[in-house]
């Protein structure tokens, strides 16, 4: 089964993680998640997130989803260097329920369903 790693500013990943669990009772994937703090020492993250990629990595590999793409958490997942991992940037709740419908697909058709409950989940509400 495909690893899970939230790198994201602050709580921002653990408050949609919390979301996400309320909406489907679990998850169905083994996970991680890593806040950064504004004041943090990114070298310090960036080993964390070594090891966590290191606790999650296994044949099926590991999705990486950050907040938002150029940030220190998007920095850190960038950095991260091991086979069989996907980085995907613009976490949102749509896109973190999305994953967690599909535990049994692998890395690559993930990826893509993440993207496109991320993408799809964003929409202008008419009134």
């Amino acid at each position: 089964m495909v690893g899970l790693l939230v790198i994201t500013h602050n709580n921002v990943g653990a408050a949609l993680f919390d979301a996400a669990i309320s909406v489907l009772g679990e998850c169905p994937f083994p996970f991680e998640i890593l806040p950064v703090a504004q004041n943090c020492d990114p070298e310090e993250r960036l080993e964390k997130a070594r090891d966590h990629l290191k606790d999650l990595n296994n044949d099926d590999g590991v999705l990486v989803v950050t907040d938002m793409y150029g940030s220190t958490p998007s920095n850190i997942a960038s950095k991260l260097s091991a086979d069989n991992i996907t980085i995907i940037s613009g976490l949102n709740l749509p896109m973190l329920v999305r994953i967690m419908n599909y535990p049994n697909l692998s890395l690559d058709k993930l990826a893509n369903k993440a993207v496109s409950g991320g993408q799809t989940g964003i929409i202008i509400v008419e009134t």
